[in-house]
Order: C-alpha cells, then sequence, then structure tokens
C-alpha cells in the first residue's frame, strides 16, 4: 500500500497540510481523483447519504458535480488528534436551473496510518444565494492558504 502523506499522528502543521490537500483535490472536480485520498473501505455519512468504499465515493462525486456546476470550496482547520482532524468548510455552486448556494458543513476525518481516510462524517445546510453575493472563485490563491474563510 502506498502512504498518502502527511500521515498521523499530525501536528497542526501537518493537519493544516491534510486540510489544504483535500480542498485541492475537490476544487478540481474530478471524482476518481479525489477518491484516492479515501481507504479502499472508507465509510461516509454525506448529509444524508451512506456511502461504503471509493466506487461508491467516485460514483456520488460524480452525481455531485454534475448537480454543483461551478463548484468553488474552502476548508478550515477546526481541530486534529492523533489520526483524526475536524474540518470547517463553504463551498458555492450554481444549480442545475441557475440558482447559486453557499453550503456550509463540518467534517470529521478519521486516518488509517498509511495517510487514508477512513472514515468522513460531514453535516451541511445550504443557503440561496444571489450571483453578486458569491465570495469563492475557484481554487484558494497559494498566498491565501491557511487562512480562516470568513463566515459571512
Amino acid at each position: 500500500m502506498t502512504d498518502r502523506p502527511p500521515l498521523p499522528p499530525f501536528t497542526r502543521d501537518t493537519a493544516a497540510q491534510k486540510v489544504q490537500a483535500a480542498e485541492e483535490a475537490w476544487n478540481t472536480r474530478d471524482p476518481h481523483k479525489v477518491a484516492l485520498a479515501y481507504s479502499e473501505d472508507s465509510v461516509w455519512r454525506n448529509r444524508d447519504t451512506f456511502l461504503t468504499g471509493r466506487l461508491e465515493i467516485a460514483e456520488f462525486l460524480t452525481r455531485k458535480w454534475q448537480r454543483e456546476q461551478e463548484y468553488a470550496l474552502r476548508k478550515d482547520l477546526w481541530a486534529f488528534d492523533g489520526n483524526r482532524i475536524a474540518v470547517r468548510f463553504q463551498y458555492e455552486c450554481r444549480d442545475t436551473d441557475g440558482r447559486w448556494w453557499r453550503s456550509y458543513g463540518n467534517e470529521l476525518w478519521e486516518f488509517d496510518a498509511h495517510g487514508l481516510m477512513t472514515r468522513r462524517e460531514a453535516s451541511i445546510n445550504d443557503v440561496p444565494i444571489e450571483e453578486r453575493e458569491r465570495r469563492i472563485f475557484g481554487p484558494r490563491p497559494e498566498p491565501e492558504h491557511g487562512a480562516t474563510f470568513p463566515v459571512r
């Protein structure tokens, strides 16, 4: 098995690196690339959807990014301990009817010794926004890596 650094136990710096790497991967909107960060038997709860394994994760993400167009994400490290990381995030997207949304959420992550995520639990709330209210445009510029993204 190939390691996916940084590996647990996490420090503040390595946890922040893991969060930034996840943000960058998700902003590619490439479901197969994103799924490689999860163990073969990874367990997910995403809102009211429960998934197991990379294949289900990739299929879920494919459907997600078909619905959520122009998706752009920001993740912030909230806390870490050993092999676990807690994350706050926001993303914006346009639905297939052209309406804009900002989604706020929290994730709990658990990793194996190889740095693969074995568990992800996400709680997410959606808020309709006007296009003029958008704040998230594409991937985060490198000078902003690690900066906390404001709630409003």
